[in-house]
């Protein structure tokens, strides 16, 4: 049965022993999330294609981890569909987290590149990258979800070209963009490529929303302009003329990392039963306003 919250009105925003995977978990949104999940009590796997990136997050989440919550990383690449399933073996048995409530997919490449000059080569690393690795863990995640956490229904096989009639529980979140409901204006400043996949990311999330019911919920994060590690350089270093950036929007100021925190909280816990196929602007008010 399709399920509804009944429980203590002060616990639905807890995520207290969850376990949650998160790939690019080694930086930038994923790494913030990471941190926001195992600080509320919630373990977590980081995972992205740097060893060495990860064994650093790794220690940085451990730092603000609640007691017994239990931080791991799994080194690969999600747009690898073998990886995938491994890491599906790997995490959810009892030497990993020993299950999985919650996928992150905060993964992702950008390049600017103008419509002339477009590299077909890179633009399909992307579609690869932005894309195709989300497909793959929706897919093996979002399936053990359905077919593991059953809290006692029972398990009905899938059969082929059928849908998975399973009912376990489970919460996705993709990382899309607010690049994937608007184009850049004033000449779209080399986003074609971006916005591509960003779009893209938007119906994704609404179909595996679909096909996962009724008990997972598939959702998206689109953020703004965002002032992660990969931002430092591209963007003024003077605070103040960062948030200038984005003066006329409601907010007056850029994002930061924590801005995607908080939706993602709400996101993984049972506060956002009935919130499926759709994103969560942490925008500042970018696309109601402009």
């Amino acid at each position: 049965m399709p399920k509804v919250y009944t429980g203590d009105l002060t616990k639905m925003f807890d995520i207290a022993g969850k376990k949650a995977v998160i790939f690019g978990g080694a930086g930038g949104f994923g790494e913030a999330i990471a941190e926001g999940y195992a600080a509320n009590g919630c373990s977590v796997c980081i995972s992205s294609r740097s060893e060495e990136k990860l064994k650093e997050a790794k220690a940085r989440i451990e730092a603000k981890a609640a007691p017994g919550v239990k931080v791991m990383y799994l080194a690969g690449d999600a747009g690898d569909e073998e990886f995938v399933k491994s890491a599906v073996e790997k995490i959810t048995a009892p030497e990993g987290l020993g299950g999985c409530d919650i996928l992150v997919n905060a993964q992702g490449i950008n390049k600017k590149m103008w419509s002339w000059e477009i590299d077909t080569d890179y633009f399909e690393k992307m579609l690869h990258t932005n894309i195709t690795s989300l497909m793959l863990t929706n897919k093996y995640f979002g399936n053990w979800m359905k077919d593991h956490n059953l809290d006692g229904d029972a398990y009905v096989k899938p059969e082929p070209g059928q849908p998975n009639l399973n009912k376990g529980y489970g919460k996705i979140i993709n990382f899309g963009s607010v690049r994937g409901i608007r184009a850049v204006a004033n000449g779209g400043m080399g986003n074609v490529p971006y916005n591509t996949t960003k779009g893209a990311v938007e119906m994704l999330t609404k179909a595996f929303a679909a096909d996962l019911r009724p008990n997972i919920q598939v959702n998206a994060i689109g953020p703004t302009i965002t002032y992660t590690p990969m931002m430092v350089g591209l963007l003024p270093p003077d605070e103040n003329v960062r948030n200038g950036i984005a003066g006329s929007l409601p907010a007056q100021r850029i994002g930061y990392e924590i801005d995607v925190v908080g939706p993602a909280i709400f996101l993984g816990s049972a506060a956002s039963d009935m919130v499926t196929a759709t994103t969560i602007y942490p925008d500042g008010g970018l696309v109601a306003t402009s």
